[in-house]
């Protein structure tokens, strides 16, 4: 599901649309191991202790598949956005949570990632920004570096915009696309997310 439309500001258009790295899904993943060695175990059991050991097993993956598809569901609905004006993390089911930083608003940008979590591409971004909240970690960021780098683009376009004075580091549209073809060559964005901003992009020419 992506971002919904109704929430953008006239005028806003969304360049990057990303949902939390698979790595978000290590817990879960990681512990369905022992329930299925649980259950080769049961199998080798006779009579009722084979009986108890297979409820104790249907138990034990019950908890297991809730709190699998507990971690989907969260992954479905948490959303980080960059947008033309601003960046948005959005997240939860029924009760919404939602955090706006205002480009302009943005003091500094840092990427961190550890050796596995650069070989996964997965990491974190800190954000400092002028307010009440100060630095904000976002955790589970695909390719925080490649991020980081499209955001302080969408930085320096929105301050051409809005001061009217163009930056001399302003990416033209071909830099831009190539930047996008990186995004989705590292798999931050989908092939079909790269075509529909590309075609912004030419629009624009």
């Amino acid at each position: 599901m992506p971002f919904p439309k109704r929430l953008l500001l006239d005028g806003e258009t969304v360049a990057l649309d990303l949902r939390p790295h698979w790595w978000f899904f290590a817990g879960p993943l990681f512990a369905g191991i022992p329930v299925l060695a649980l259950l080769v175990v049961a199998l080798k059991q006779n009579g009722d202790v084979q009986t108890v050991a297979l409820w104790v097993t249907a138990a034990v993956a019950l908890g297991w598949a809730v709190w699998l598809g507990a971690r989907l569901i969260a992954w479905q609905t948490t959303h980080f956005v960059v947008t033309s004006d601003r960046l948005v993390f959005r997240s939860g089911i029924l009760a919404k949570h939602t955090r706006d930083i205002p480009l302009e608003k943005v003091n500094d940008l840092a990427s961190s990632q550890s050796l596995f979590e650069r070989m996964i591409g997965a990491g974190d971004l800190l954000i400092e920004s002028a307010g009440e909240r100060g630095q904000e970690v976002f955790s589970h960021i695909p390719h925080p570096d490649a991020v980081q780098q499209q955001i302080y683009r969408q930085m320096e376009t929105n301050h051409a915009r809005l001061t009217g004075v163009a930056s001399p580091r302003q990416p033209s549209v071909t830099d831009q696309i190539a930047a996008l073809a990186d995004l989705r060559d590292r798999g931050a964005i989908s092939p079909a997310e790269y075509e529909a901003k590309k075609a912004q992009l030419l629009d624009r020419l």
